[in-house]
């Protein structure tokens, strides 16, 4: 039984700063923080030999975000754009889409453009952290749209 989705999991070049990002940036609260050296659990888990990273577990309002900082074996910068296949992007359901545009602006988030409203019930715009993953804003004003309760 699928219960919903627990978190997703983002690489970063600096774990430090992607946390203190995701903290000052989105409000998310550090419940976890792990290191792994070669540990062959953690290697059978994910399908890697001699693993070594740190990661941090994120608390958002309904879900977590996992972010990891892989020493070995080295990363590849595999970021894809909106359209190329896999995990291309996760959205962030907000009130108020434009303070949120301009306040993550500032934050050290930039954006495909400005904030397009589609119509009176839903605006979103895509946009990249400092470490050039991809986040969405998304805005639904109706009830007749899937989403999260408004505040």
């Amino acid at each position: 039984m699928i219960i919903g989705i627990h978190h997703i999991a983002i690489s970063v070049e600096n774990l430090d700063a992607a946390v203190s990002f995701y903290q000052n940036a989105f409000g998310f609260e550090v419940v976890q923080t792990s290191d792994f050296n070669k540990n062959k659990l953690v290697d059978a888990a994910i399908g890697l030999t001699d693993a070594e990273a740190r990661m941090a577990m994120l608390k958002a309002p309904n879900a977590f975000v996992e972010l990891w900082e892989y020493t070995h074996p080295q990363p590849k910068d595999l970021r894809s754009r909106p359209c190329d296949y896999g995990y291309p992007h996760f959205a962030l359901q907000v009130s108020n889409i434009d303070d949120e545009y301009d306040r993550l602006l500032e934050a050290g988030m930039t954006f495909a453009g400005e904030v397009v409203h589609f119509n009176k019930e839903t605006a979103a715009i895509y946009g990249k952290d400092p470490f050039g993953n991809i986040i969405e804003l998304y805005e639904i004003n109706t009830p007749d749209l899937p989403g999260l309760a408004k505040e």
